[in-house]
């Protein structure tokens, strides 16, 4: 009785064993092809495309104005009036703001009867050494006859016939003159002193008229240049001066300058490694909402160095902009064409998956199986990227759909047009 129990025991596990092991071989074949009891997914697949495509490079870039001219106060005062359309072109030289004049005014009056006065006295010196010239001459005459006196009286004393008293007049006559010449030809070298004096101040004052007359002339803050005025930073009775900011910019806007940075190794690569000339790449520029801009661009010049904490570089490049339609501030992205990369593979981009930093493609063989391949993309081309390693030419890739395949899974492959 034992001996059959036990037979019986061993037969329902055997069984059990191979039930077992029927339905992992079914769960298998269900994880292989779908499902069980569904169809195999539908997917869209294209085909590895390979031609020569341009090798562009592109790099995120602000515009600015070609020139830009803030416009600062020189002196101290109240704005009294604005004087132009903030956003409207203005000419070199319009009158933009005008800071109160009367106190410079007065400055400018004061310097002038300051100026005058100091030619009145520049006059009168003048006049002194006329004078004292004319003293001098007439002190020289005096001194000449007094002399005539003294030499005709000395041999006459000898003979008698003048006294010595005549004589020692004639001398005291004559050293009177002497000393009267004297004093007038120090009155004649004060005269001079005095006109140097005169003169100075004269001098002195009309730079002060000068200096009046620029700070009146600061008064009025006037465009430099031919552009577009900005917005008003200060407005009417505010109190500017040499230290505030700028009341106002204004842009030369065409052309318009787009500033961007690349690294010093893609500067390298594409001038000295491949024997481009920077200056002479045309450029493209792509605006914020994605359009490009009608003209094209050419570079300006890079920066006088490298950047060592980015290890970048800035260039600059110039594009016409007729109308002044783009504006100092807006974000875009300058594109150059550098060369042409030949037999190029292309996939959409979609058909791309990244995961943790690795980028996988599903391929379908000729059975309509899927293998899911590394990949090593290159640069996009449109919505195009290349494929540097891990596909070739003529490879079916699954480009919707590929959230529903797994790696040997089988698919119902469907082009783009929808035609399986």
């Amino acid at each position: 009785m034992k001996n059959v129990l036990l037979n019986r025991n061993v037969t329902w596990l055997h069984a059990l064993v191979v039930l077992a092991a029927l339905s992992f071989t079914t769960g298998c074949t269900a994880h292989a092809s779908g499902p069980a009891g569904y169809p195999p997914p539908t997917v869209e697949l294209v085909t590895v495309e390979q031609k020569d495509i341009p090798v562009s490079h592109q790099w995120i870039g602000t515009l600015d104005g070609y020139v830009n001219a803030p416009i600062k106060a020189q002196v101290s005062g109240f704005l009294l009036r604005q004087d132009y359309v903030e956003g409207s072109f203005v000419q070199q030289g319009q009158l933009l703001f005008e800071i109160d004049p009367r106190p410079f005014q007065a400055a400018v009056d004061q310097a002038l009867g300051q100026l005058a006065q100091a030619n009145g006295q520049l006059a009168q010196a003048k006049a002194g050494l006329i004078q004292a010239r004319a003293n001098l001459v007439g002190a020289e005459a005096s001194q000449h006859r007094t002399q005539l006196d003294v030499d005709k009286y000395t041999p006459l004393v000898k003979e008698r016939a003048v006294t010595q008293q005549d004589l020692d007049n004639a001398t005291q006559n004559n050293l009177s003159a002497i000393a009267q010449v004297k004093s007038s030809e120090a009155a004649v070298e004060t005269a001079k002193a005095q006109i140097e004096a005169a003169q100075a101040a004269v001098q002195s004052a009309q730079a002060n008229v000068d200096t009046a007359k620029y700070n009146l002339g600061f008064t009025r803050l006037t465009s430099p240049i031919d552009g577009i005025a900005g917005m008003a930073v200060s407005q009417v009775g505010t109190l500017v001066g040499p230290a505030s900011t700028a009341v106002t910019t204004v842009s030369t806007l065409d052309p318009i300058r787009a500033n961007f940075t690349v690294s010093e190794q893609e500067y390298l690569s594409f001038t000295h490694s491949s024997g481009i000339e920077v200056s002479k790449l045309p450029l493209d520029l792509i605006l914020s909402d994605g359009t490009t801009y009608g003209k094209k661009g050419r570079f300006f010049f890079a920066d006088r160095d490298v950047n060592q904490a980015t290890g970048s570089i800035q260039l600059t490049a110039l594009f016409p902009n007729p109308g002044n339609i783009l504006r100092p501030g807006q974000y875009a992205k300058v594109r150059a064409i550098t060369g042409t990369k030949m037999g190029a593979l292309l996939i959409p981009q979609r058909a791309v998956t990244e995961l943790q930093g690795n980028y996988q493609v599903a391929v379908v063989d000729a059975q309509n199986k899927v293998a899911i391949a590394s990949v090593k993309p290159g640069d996009r081309v449109g919505t195009m990227w290349v494929i540097d390693e891990g596909l070739k030419a003529g490879d079916r890739v699954v480009a919707e759909g590929v959230q529903k395949v797994g790696p040997g899974s089988t698919v119902v492959p469907q082009t783009a047009g929808g035609k399986n």
